[in-house]
């Protein structure tokens, strides 16, 4: 599948790479705008250690240049990550990466939350592109 249903419920992603192709697919032409910055609040994975769940949040930010995410596309990315064994460090590199390949932005920044377990927080911070050239 490279395109989501335009009514109905969303249908589970087989994989991350399934849902990066989708990602680019739905991408739509940019307005003028200099930055955006997307934050979903509701990001799951699985501990690759521990096989346990692993809540948070992701924030991206970044500056377009010719295409946009599109919300739903990106809320059924993030979905595929639900049943994935990795760890917070790699998710903010893939994340990254992926978007970059969706979308190809002058700039990008994606920053991955990991909620308290264990008594420690984590935040892992992955950026594409130069920010001073989009200023």
């Amino acid at each position: 599948m490279t395109k989501l249903p335009t009514t109905g419920p969303l249908p589970k992603p087989k994989s991350p790479d399934e849902a990066r192709e989708v990602l680019k697919a739905e991408a739509f032409p940019a307005p003028d705008a200099q930055r955006v910055a997307l934050t979903a609040t509701e990001f799951t994975s699985i501990c690759p250690r521990t096989g346990q769940p692993d809540f948070g949040s992701v924030e991206i930010e970044y500056a377009p240049h010719e295409r946009c995410l599109e919300s739903k596309a990106l809320k059924y990315y993030l979905w595929s990550f639900r049943d994935e064994g990795a760890f917070c460090e790699s998710l903010a590199a893939r994340i990254a990466d992926d978007v970059v390949y969706a979308i190809a932005p002058r700039a990008l920044r994606v920053r991955v939350h990991q909620n308290v377990r264990g008594g420690i927080a984590l935040l892992a911070e992955a950026v594409r592109g130069r920010w001073a050239e989009t200023d």
